[in-house]
């Protein structure tokens, strides 16, 4: 059974965010969403508070996704967790380019990534700009 981690601050959780578990979910045999914490952002909430929102917007129906907070690296939770690979979602250019240099080195630290593209109706929708909107 493959397991897989889709990390982010989801903050907020958004339908772009959905639809990339959604369809990671249907790939693997698990998924955990990782509630991280980036340094570079500053979320309107810790991560046990966001987990929790995530938690209750995942459909009941999604037996083999599981929501856990995280502090520290994505690769140690892979490693400390038997995950075996990192998903992460992709909008545009500047994003593949940048998930190309996270998933470079987390290869370094022995964890594949698969990135998936957003479809196209939801490339534009990111956590800050709904932030920005208040939602």
């Amino acid at each position: 059974m493959l397991r897989a981690v889709y990390p982010g601050t989801f903050d907020p959780l958004t339908p772009g965010h959905l639809d990339i578990a959604d369809r990671a979910r249907l790939l693997v045999g698990h998924l955990t969403l990782l509630v991280a914490v980036n340094s570079a952002k500053q979320p309107t909430r810790d991560e046990a508070r966001r987990a929790e929102a995530v938690r209750a917007a995942l459909p009941p129906d999604w037996d083999n996704v599981d929501v856990t907070a995280w502090t520290g690296l994505t690769a140690t939770f892979c490693h400390e967790h038997a995950v075996d690979v990192i998903i992460r979602g992709v909008r545009n250019a500047q994003d593949v380019r940048h998930e190309q240099e996270l998933a470079a080195m987390n290869q370094s630290l022995g964890v594949d990534t698969l990135l998936i593209a957003a479809r196209p109706a939801l490339a534009t929708v990111s956590s800050t700009a709904a932030r920005a909107l208040g939602v």
